[in-house]
C-alpha cells in the first residue's frame, strides 16, 4: 500500500512540473510536437528511475553522517554530506550520456529533433530535484526510492505530453496575437497546475475519518450522560 501511495503521489500530487515547476526549460522548448515530447519524456523516466535509487545508495552508504560505519568504527564519525550535489550530478551525467548514446544509435531522427535538450537532461533541475527530494524526505528503502523515481518521471512525462498535445491543437485555433507562443503555453500550464492541485485532496480523505469518529463518540457520550442524569432526577423525585 505504501508503494502504491508513493507512486500516485509522485505522479499527481508532487508532480515535478505542476507542483514544483522543475524542468520547465525542456518542458517549454520540446513540447511543440507530441513525438519529441514522448521521446524526451521516456528519457526522463529512464534517467530518474536509475539515478534516484543509485543516489539513494550513495546517500545511505557514503554521504550521510555515520554512513561509513560499515567500513569500521573509526569511520563512523565521517560526514560526507557536503559532497551530495557533486555525487548526485555525476551519477545523473553518467546516465544521461548512456541515454544519449542509445538514442543516437537506435533513433537518429529523434536524436536530431531533441537536439541540445537531450544532453541537457544532465542539468535538468527535475532530475536533480528527484534525488534531492528523495534525500530531504528521507525515503527509507531502496524499493520506495525506485518507485519514487519512476513515479516522478511518469509525472513529468504526462505533463510534457499533455502540453504538447494541447499546443498541437491550439496551433489551428484563433489565439490572440499577443498570447501566441509561450504566452498561451504559460497560461495553459497554470490552469493545468490548478487542476493537479485538486489531487491533493487524496491525502486528506483518510485523515478526516478520525475526527468524525471522535465527534460521533462525543455525541453518543453526551446522550448517555443526559439519560443518566434524567434517570437520577426521576429516582430522586
Amino acid at each position: 500500500m505504501e508503494y502504491i501511495e508513493l507512486f500516485f503521489k509522485s505522479i499527481f500530487i508532487d508532480n515535478m512540473v505542476f507542483a514544483t515547476f522543475l524542468g520547465m526549460c525542456s518542458y517549454l522548448a520540446v513540447s511543440k510536437k507530441v513525438s519529441t515530447a514522448v521521446g524526451l519524456g521516456a528519457a526522463v523516466i529512464f534517467v530518474l528511475a536509475i539515478t534516484v535509487p543509485l543516489n539513494w545508495l550513495l546517500d545511505q552508504y557514503l554521504l550521510q553522517p555515520g554512513a561509513l560505519s560499515w567500513l569500521g568504527e573509526e569511520y563512523a564519525s565521517y560526514d560526507l554530506s557536503f559532497l551530495s550535489f557533486i555525487m548526485f550530478i555525476a551519477t545523473i551525467a553518467t546516465m544521461v550520456q548512456l541515454v544519449e548514446i542509445e538514442v543516437e544509435k537506435f533513433s537518429p531522427s529523434l536524436y536530431n529533433s531533441l537536439g541540445i535538450f537531450l544532453p541537457l537532461i544532465a542539468v535538468n533541475c527535475a532530475i536533480l530535484g528527484g534525488s534531492l527530494f528523495m534525500q530531504s524526505r528521507e525515503i527509507p528503502t531502496l524499493g520506495l526510492a525506485t518507485v519514487y523515481g519512476i513515479g516522478s518521471g511518469i509525472g513529468w512525462f504526462l505533463a510534457i505530453l499533455a502540453i504538447a498535445a494541447i499546443r498541437e491543437k491550439i496551433r489551428y485555433s484563433n489565439v490572440p496575437p499577443a498570447l501566441r507562443g509561450l504566452g498561451i503555453t504559460f497560461i495553459i500550464t497554470g490552469l493545468m497546475a490548478i487542476g493537479f492541485m485538486s489531487f491533493g485532496g487524496m491525502l486528506t480523505g483518510g485523515d478526516e475519518e478520525a475526527p468524525k469518529e471522535e465527534t460521533t463518540a462525543k455525541v453518543n457520550s453526551a446522550k448517555d450522560n443526559k439519560e443518566v442524569l434524567a434517570n437520577n432526577i426521576k429516582v430522586n423525585e
